[in-house]
């Protein structure tokens, strides 16, 4: 709870419609961007190109599966179905107004199965540009190779996940007598 009030069920005002749409619109717009771009100037298999040192690295390849490229060459069903989902959430967040929190956590998550799921259907794989060094040393660290490389889209489905996880532990913490 922030201040006594949940950041899923929020207070009795819900967000504009506007919101979700804006943070999926904005969203979308990067993730495609990003990957027109990587397409444009970078070459598959190719040597990382640093653009911040240790930090972050731009490596162009392909996945025709899901994460860690679980269902490999299984891109079209995959879009479809990262399309229904990612409309679906969107739709709902217009036909029912949540609190800003969680419009905002779920048009993240509808941007990125949107974002993937043009890809998929479009080029029958999606492109993944985004290398993170330290993710590499994590995964590396416990044994389990490197990081997948990933793009825009990804992250807004991990990281909005995340946030809708951890928000549903505060929201669910017993309020404290003040």
């Amino acid at each position: 709870m922030l201040r006594g009030v949940s950041l899923l069920t929020g207070p009795a005002r819900r967000s504009p419609l506007w919101l979700p749409v804006a943070v999926f619109v904005l969203l979308l717009a990067a993730d495609q961007a990003l990957k027109t771009w990587a397409l444009t100037h970078l070459t598959p298999g190719q040597p990382p190109v640093v653009a911040v040192p240790g930090l972050l690295e731009w490596v162009l390849t392909f996945n025709t599966g899901a994460a860690w490229s679980m269902f490999s060459g299984s891109a079209t069903p995959l879009a479809l179905g990262r399309l229904v989902v990612g409309l679906a959430i969107l739709g709902y967040l217009l036909w029912r107004p949540q609190p800003a929190f969680l419009a905002v956590v779920l048009g993240m998550i509808s941007a990125g199965a949107v974002g993937n799921a043009i890809d998929g259907l479009r080029l029958g794989r999606v492109t993944d540009m985004i290398h993170a060094p330290p993710l590499s040393a994590v995964t590396n660290a416990i044994g389990q190779g490197g990081f997948p490389i990933f793009n825009i889209a990804d992250s807004c489905v991990v990281v909005g996940t995340v946030l809708l996880v951890i928000g549903t532990f505060v929201a669910d913490r017993p309020k404290r007598a003040l």
